[in-house]
Formats: C-alpha cells, structure tokens, sequence
C-alpha cells in the first residue's frame, strides 16, 4: 500500500508554481517574451523622442509633440501579441517626459460618448466640454519581423523591430527606427544515456 501511495504521489499532475519578479528574464522557448517587449519598446522609444527633428519641434512650437501609437504588424513567423508592445511604447512615450499621448481611435470613441452623456447626466460645473480634443501631431506605427536559421538541433532567431513616425498633417515621415538586439540560441536536447 505504502509503495502505491509513493507511487500516486509521484504521477501527481499538479503544477509547481514559483512566483518571480516582474524584472526576472526568463528563457524558456526562445520565442518573443516580456523581456524583448520592454527592451524594445524602451530602447525605440529613447531613440525616437531623442531624435532631431522631435527636439526641433519642441524648440519651433514650445510645447511638446503629442503622438499617438497605431497599428504594429506581426509579420514575424510566430504568434505575437502586438497589444502588449504597442501599450508598452505607449507608456515608454509618456513616461519619456519629452511628448504626451493621446488615446486611441477605439478609446476616443468611448470617451466621446462619455462627454455626451455628461452633457445631459451631470452637472454644468463638472461635465466636460465637447470638442475640446487634443489632435496628436504624430502616429507612431511599425512591424516586427524575424530571421530563423536552423542546422540540425541549433535554431536562432533574430527579432526586427521596425517603428516609423509620421507626421499627420503633412505625412512626412520624421523619424524610422530599427531595434535588432533580439538574438536568441535554440538548442534542442539531444539523445542523452
């Protein structure tokens, strides 16, 4: 009895869970990871709010240049979550201090119909006015692209980032900026006595 309890302890098919910090780099597959997202959405973001023509438009306009993030492509041969990357360069350019950022499209929607309600629904002292917006100077779009190469168990991927900035009104691209730091090594297990 006493093995057969070893036994069914040892079969047990509960998963072991250890917590770890949010900053902790964890590998396990060598596919597109928490670790690449904030590298990448760091990394582009300092570049870009960085780059001559955004601290030339402060200078010109005395403010800062207000953005909003569109669309990022997964044109990679994996399944990424491009809403984790496109938020995360979003706080990565409000949390710059060198632009704001507006809502998206489908954000402004809500809001919109909030400020109407509130125009019927609350008071006249704290419902918000309409058409009081602020219209984003430039929108931030990109891809992000792979390169597998693989021989025998070996496989390596290189992850590019892709970002452009482009000015609304005129459709002037002001700024395009690559992040390739995302090299990984694959090794698969082998045979082993």
């Amino acid at each position: 009895m006493a093995v057969f309890l070893v036994f069914l302890a040892a079969c047990s098919s509960a998963p072991e869970v250890t917590r770890l910090d949010a900053s902790t780099q964890t590998d396990l597959s060598g596919y597109w990871n928490d670790t690449d997202v904030r590298i990448v959405s760091e990394s582009l973001i300092a570049d870009c709010v960085s780059s001559p023509r955004i601290q030339a438009f402060r200078a010109e306009n005395g403010r800062l240049p207000v953005f909003i993030v569109g669309k990022f492509a997964n044109e990679s041969s994996e399944h990424i979550d491009t809403g984790i990357l496109t938020k995360r360069l979003e706080a990565a350019i409000l949390n710059s201090g060198k632009a704001d950022f507006v809502a998206s499209s489908s954000e402004r929607g809500e809001l919109r119909t909030e400020r109407a309600e509130q125009q019927g629904w609350a008071s006249e002292e704290t419902a918000k006015s309409l058409a009081n917006e602020t219209g984003a100077d430039f929108m931030l779009t990109g891809s992000i692209r792979t390169i597998v190469e693989q021989a025998d168990k070996t496989t390596v991927r290189t992850y590019y980032v892709y970002a452009e900035l482009t000015d609304i009104e005129t459709n002037r691209r002001i700024w395009i900026g690559e992040n390739n730091e995302i090299k990984k090594m694959i090794e698969a297990p082998g045979f082993r006595l």
